[in-house]
């Protein structure tokens, strides 16, 4: 939650403006509503201290570029943070789909937008010249009475797949038998698991005052001799 005291000018920005203008009034005074595009981020050089993304990255098609501009947006020492769905979203839903085209159709394609993995997220951050990187995972587990359900609830909140490539619907025969998969892998008779995996990250502009690593070899401790000297610690508890 951001303090108003703390904060001198807060820009809420979207793809859609009629989610702007439905957005929850902020208790900042100077506020701006941007009807902007994500991959078309205008913003002067040095202009932000901080920049805030929730839930909206996996529609980004190119988040290298998104990376780099945000980092241009940024004072020195500013922090870009956010969490976005990761590469292990909707993994049973993907399975199951797959495996009953696979039997049907003689082939599958793409029903599930493509997303990014934690590593990636990390190398994303990197090259885009982001450093004190910190990238962590949170997994949500939903339970839904049928995999019809589940899609169902996907195209109410408006995640569908956005592929260009992907198949413009799913056969009948081939929606009964991924259903009945996707129970006999993942569920039970009364329910079946939807995954989804959140990628929270934080990366902070380069300023000469954050911290770095000391040069290598400059190190006086040698690890492998302290952890003797713990396990030696250790042995010498476990005999007293």
């Amino acid at each position: 939650m951001l303090d108003p005291d703390d904060v001198n000018e807060f820009y809420q920005c979207d793809l859609s403006s009629r989610l702007l203008d439905r957005a929850i009034p902020s208790t900042i005074n100077r506020t701006k509503s941007c009807h902007i595009d994500e991959e078309r981020i205008e913003f002067e050089k040095d202009f932000f201290n901080l920049v805030l993304t929730c839930g909206s990255l996996h529609w980004v098609n190119d988040l290298p570029g998104l990376m780099h501009r945000v980092m241009r947006t940024l004072v020195p020492d500013g922090v870009f943070l956010g969490s976005m769905l990761g590469g292990d979203t909707l993994f049973e839903l993907r399975t199951a789909i797959q495996l009953a085209e696979q039997e049907l159709e003689n082939g599958f394609g793409p029903h599930v937008s493509p997303m990014v993995n934690m590593p990636d997220m990390g190398r994303l951050l990197h090259q885009a010249g982001f450093k004190m990187i910190t990238v962590d995972v949170d997994e949500i587990c939903v339970r839904y009475p049928d995999m019809r359900d589940l899609m169902a609830d996907l195209c109410k909140m408006g995640e569908a797949s956005c592929t260009w490539n992907k198949k413009p619907s799913l056969r009948r025969d081939t929606i009964v038998l991924a259903a009945t998969k996707y129970r006999e892998m993942y569920g039970n008779e009364d329910s079946i698991p939807a995954t989804f995996q959140t990628i929270n990250f934080i990366g902070w502009k380069p300023h000469p005052s954050q911290p770095k690593a000391k040069p290598r070899g400059s190190a006086e401790i040698s690890f492998i001799d302290q952890f003797r000297q713990e396990a030696a610690k250790n042995d010498t508890v476990k005999d007293s």
